[in-house]
């Protein structure tokens, strides 16, 4: 898009779940560890798949990430720009972005509320989940959903005559991820049995990384809409 700090772009972009992941996976890691679970990885295994990211998958990013910024193109704006920013007015409450976020993380939630029961009681509990194509077509229902939304809330933004719509589209859709950890909060105390340092730190460990890369997901489906749609109505409608 036309940035000059592609470097650290790469950094970011290799660092940006798998050093969340890492940190987390390394607490719940030492409270089964303190606490004698079998579950607990030597230190050994540790520092193997540390090197293993180190030679294999770091480089590969970087690698990938020199490709692309020489094949990239020119980003090319869909109509022209002023040298001054446009003084935004004053919006009303309901354009606020805790109010997309909120409007725009509790709709996609609503459409895998359902299915999430049936994964965590799956995955947490003793139950076996058997109907993946139904959980298939909730996952296209989901990334629609959120691209839907996203649009929806990026045109009402723009009506308002506020332009600051990449950030707020990452975060419109991608609030699903707190809604999902609220969810997650919810199963713990209401419909799981689990207790425990152990229990509860894995539990609420991978729930947040569970949350996070929800988050990850739908709000890059999210920025990529609102992108194809400004793109769309702007070129279609020549607003110079």
């Amino acid at each position: 898009m036309g940035g000059d700090r592609w470097v650290w772009n790469i950094v970011l972009t290799t660092s940006l779940f798998s050093a969340p992941f890492f940190l987390t996976w390394s607490v719940v890691n030492s409270v089964h560890w303190a606490n004698g679970s079998t579950q607990a990885l030597p230190a050994t295994t540790i520092l193997l798949l540390l090197t293993v990211w180190l030679l294999v998958g770091f480089p590969l990013t970087v690698i990938g990430g020199i490709f692309g910024k020489n094949r990239a193109e020119s980003f090319q704006a869909p109509c022209r720009t002023k040298n001054f920013a446009r003084e935004i007015p004053t919006q009303p409450w309901y354009k606020s972005a805790l109010v997309h976020m909120a409007i725009g993380g509790f709709l996609p939630f609503s459409a895998i509320s359902v299915e999430l029961y049936y994964i965590f009681a799956t995955v947490w509990g003793r139950e076996q989940y058997t109907l993946y194509g139904i959980l298939f077509i909730v996952f296209a229902i989901l990334l629609s959903v959120g691209a839907c939304i996203s649009v929806a809330l990026t045109y009402f933004q723009l009506s308002g005559e506020d332009y600051r719509w990449w950030w707020r589209s990452v975060l419109s859709t991608g609030s699903t991820g707190a809604f999902i950890f609220l969810y997650s909060v919810f199963y713990y105390w209401r419909r799981s049995n689990m207790s425990g340092a152990v229990q509860s730190v894995e539990f609420f460990g991978y729930s947040f990384l569970t949350a996070y890369v929800f988050f990850l997901m739908l709000g890059t489906v999210s920025f990529t809409a609102s992108l194809r749609f400004i793109r769309y109505i702007y070129v279609n409608l020549k607003m110079d």
